[in-house]
């Protein structure tokens, strides 16, 4: 399957600011396809042809390491697309992901294989404690790290999400600017 790049990854492969790769897409200059969550996704090949037709070098190595694979689980679109824009956006150029309902999550979990999820444990289909217990107990997704978000859990409560299996718990609205500490926080923990 052909790399595609994010917006940001796409800027730092051309050594430009995002800005620049946003105004060349709206000029139609450069070829970009939309995500449903509207955030613009620019393949490889377009990306070196527009480069070559611009003679801007391209790098002799492809972009480091694989993006980090974060799902956001949430019943709330507005919630969900102001954290799945912030971390598109995030320096770390993550490859985000959203679920609306527990059954979508539960797919998404298999398919997408996120190193991180951000749930929404207050959603009518989920029951937060089991999900995280499933995730921590199953071989191919131990591994992942779970941020549970609720506006409706105590102390005690996330304490027991906790010896269920979740990462850091945090009372709704979390602003973004710490929600994304906590997500680099968590990568950062790995070993």
């Amino acid at each position: 399957m052909e790399d595609v790049f994010t917006v940001f990854a796409a800027g730092q492969y051309c050594n430009v600011p995002s800005k620049t790769i946003i105004d060349w897409i709206e000029a139609g200059r450069l070829k970009a396809h939309e995500t449903a969550g509207g955030h613009r996704r620019i393949k490889r090949s377009e990306l070196e042809r527009f480069m070559r037709e611009e003679g801007i070098p391209i790098p002799a190595e492809a972009p480091a390491a694989a993006r980090r694979r974060i799902l956001v689980v949430d019943d709330d679109p507005i919630i969900v697309e102001s954290i799945v824009q912030a971390l598109e956006e995030d320096e770390h150029d993550y490859d985000v992901i959203s679920a609306s309902d527990g059954f979508e999550a539960g797919l998404q979990v298999a398919h997408f294989r996120p190193d991180l999820l951000i749930l929404d444990i207050m959603m009518p289909d989920i029951k937060g404690y089991e999900v995280c217990r499933k995730i921590k107990s199953s071989p191919e997704t131990r591994d992942t790290r779970i941020i549970v978000l609720s506006a409706y859990l105590d102390d005690e409560k996330f304490e027991r999400m906790k010896a269920n299996g979740a990462d850091a718990c945090f009372s709704k609205p979390l602003p973004l600017p710490r929600l994304k500490e906590e997500v680099r926080r968590q990568f950062e923990g790995e070993g």
